[in-house]
Order: structure tokens, then C-alpha cells, then sequence
């Protein structure tokens, strides 16, 4: 699947938004990839699945034991991605501001590869990366739908992505005139109750 594929794929869905958005990491940007009406296909969702998983094994990482997705929004990429790659998918949550892996259990020693649907500053992924080795986990990657920031996030492990799509994103105080003029919405998941 080539990038513009991907890509097509969210313009498909209705899924590439335009306006002021706040995004996940703070950051303002004019276009949101809102994921979650390409969720909505399972005929999409499988196909950008299939194809990051084979971008995955293409990348020699070795063997994987487990899927782990930062919730809420990694949690659909990570199931189906795992489901492609023929191993077990978790998820860890935010419990007093911090992932955790709190519905399963981690064996020391395996060997992981997080799934997140879009990286912007790679936040999620870092932090997810924390709690699994802080469990004696392996992270031996991440992978992604799509990488907003073109491979300029650092993730503290090596990203695959299935689509780099560069789009502008500004702190609150430097925001160009034309997203001033316009009010913010915040369509992300993170600090849901």
C-alpha cells in the first residue's frame, strides 16, 4: 500500500478535517486526521492493518509476542494489526495520568511492538515505552498508520510507519492569523474521564 493510499483511504472516510484543532499533544494544527471514521470500516480498517503489518515484518524486528497500543485511539489499529501478525494484543490505559498495563499481564523478557494509529510529537508512544520496560518488556519497535510529523517525532524506539503526512502543527502562543481567527476544538481522546 503506497502512501497515497493511505492517505485516499482517510480522504475516503471523511476523514481528513479542516479548521483549528488542539491536537492530543497540545499542539494547534489547521487539518486533523480524525481515525476514528476510518475505524468505522472494517474493510479499511483491515486493509491498513494488513499493510502495516507487512511493513512490520518487513522491517526484520524478530520475533513478536505481543501488540500493545496506547489507549483509547491505538487500541483498533493495535487489535487488528496484531490479529494480522498472528500474535496477542493488549492495551495499556492512563491511571492517575500514567499508562499502565492494568487488564493483563506482561512475562519479563517479551518482546513488543507498539501500535498507535498517528504520531505527532510521539508522546503516547514514549510514555507507553516507559510502562512496558518498567515491566521487564522488550520494545523492540513502534508502528503507525500515519506519522504526521514525517520522522521528526522522536519515539525512543525505532518507527514504522505506513504513511508519513506532513501537516502544521504550531504551540498555542505562535499560532498563525488564520487559525486565530477561528475558534479551537479538541476531537482527541486524551483526557477523557
Amino acid at each position: 500500500m503506497t502512501e497515497a493510499e493511505v492517505i485516499d483511504t482517510f480522504r475516503e472516510a471523511d476523514a481528513i478535517l479542516e479548521g483549528h484543532f488542539i491536537l492530543t499533544s497540545g499542539l494547534r494544527s489547521p487539518v486533523f486526521l480524525q481515525k476514528a471514521r476510518v475505524f468505522m470500516y472494517p474493510d479499511k480498517t483491515e486493509r491498513l492493518c494488513r499493510a502495516l503489518a507487512a511493513k512490520v515484518r518487513a522491517a526484520n524486528l524478530g520475533p513478536i509476542d505481543f501488540v500493545v497500543a496506547p489507549a483509547v485511539g491505538g487500541i483498533v489499529p493495535g487489535y487488528e494489526t496484531a490479529r494480522q501478525l498472528g500474535v496477542r494484543s493488549m492495551w495499556v490505559e492512563r491511571e492517575e495520568g500514567v499508562f499502565r498495563l492494568r487488564r493483563f499481564e506482561m512475562p519479563e523478557g517479551a518482546r513488543v511492538l507498539i501500535v498507535e494509529d498517528i504520531v505527532t510529537t510521539g508522546l503516547s508512544i514514549r510514555e507507553a515505552v516507559d510502562a512496558l520496560r518498567g515491566l521487564g518488556a522488550e520494545v523492540v519497535a513502534a508502528a503507525c498508520l500515519v506519522d504526521r510529523s514525517a520522522g521528526e517525532a522522536d519515539v525512543g524506539v525505532p518507527l514504522v510507519a505506513l504513511a508519513n503526512y506532513k501537516v502544521p502543527a504550531y504551540p498555542p502562543d505562535q499560532l498563525p492569523p488564520e487559525l486565530e481567527a477561528i475558534p479551537a476544538i479538541k476531537p482527541g481522546s486524551r483526557g477523557l474521564a
